[in-house]
């Protein structure tokens, strides 16, 4: 399986605009499973999960890895995704679904900065972030992770979906800690993360 492939088509892209769609693909590239193994999972109906499925397959972005007979006699299809790690275009994504990819950045974003404030906390500090700052921080990511996982795309790895995406994400985010606009912004939280560690 690819490491990484990068989504351009801006059909694709909606489809995984849709949190249901993204979380079925995070469990196929844990384990292969079933239609009926992820509906259990996902506790969604099996012609809920169906619908998915096809979308999915038709776009590209999974396909039937094996098939065996079930317990029941049924033949069993086996997913798994075309890669570990889909990542979109931002020139690509399309204006009105923008807002979500963003939200997704954000997160991870303030997931990486609570670890710093814990930091600066035990030194009797405070990392003032303003909202502004994580949007526009957010946004240069978005627009940038494309092109540091373009790197990625043609390599086979059994990495985990999870290591790769931070891996992905550190080099990303290295790279904007060296434009002018984050210098500052990032040595701020660099004085108190060194200062911690001893």
């Amino acid at each position: 399986m690819g490491a990484v492939r990068i989504v351009r088509d801006p059909e694709t892209i909606k489809l995984l605009a849709d949190l249901v769609r993204r979380e079925i693909l995070r469990l196929l590239a844990v384990e292969p499973l079933t239609q009926t193994q992820l509906a259990e999972k996902m506790r969604l109906t099996e012609p809920s999960t169906s619908h998915h499925l096809q979308l999915l397959r038709k776009s590209g972005l999974i396909r039937i890895k094996h098939a065996e007979i079930g317990s029941h006699g049924i033949l069993e299809k086996y997913y798994e995704p075309t890669a570990k790690l889909f990542i979109e275009d931002w020139e690509e994504i399309p204006s009105d679904l923008r807002r979500y990819f963003i939200h997704s950045h954000m997160e991870r974003l303030r997931g990486m900065l609570s670890v710093f404030q814990l930091i600066a906390q035990e030194q009797g500090q405070n990392i003032e972030v303003r909202s502004g700052e994580i949007n526009e921080l957010a946004q240069a990511i978005a627009s940038r992770i494309a092109i540091v996982g373009e790197k990625y795309e043609k390599m086979e790895t059994d990495m985990d979906r999870e290591n790769l995406l931070i891996r992905i994400y550190s080099e990303t985010l290295k790279t904007e800690m060296t434009e002018r606009r984050w210098k500052d912004f990032f040595s701020r939280i660099g004085n108190l993360a060194s200062k911690a560690i001893p």
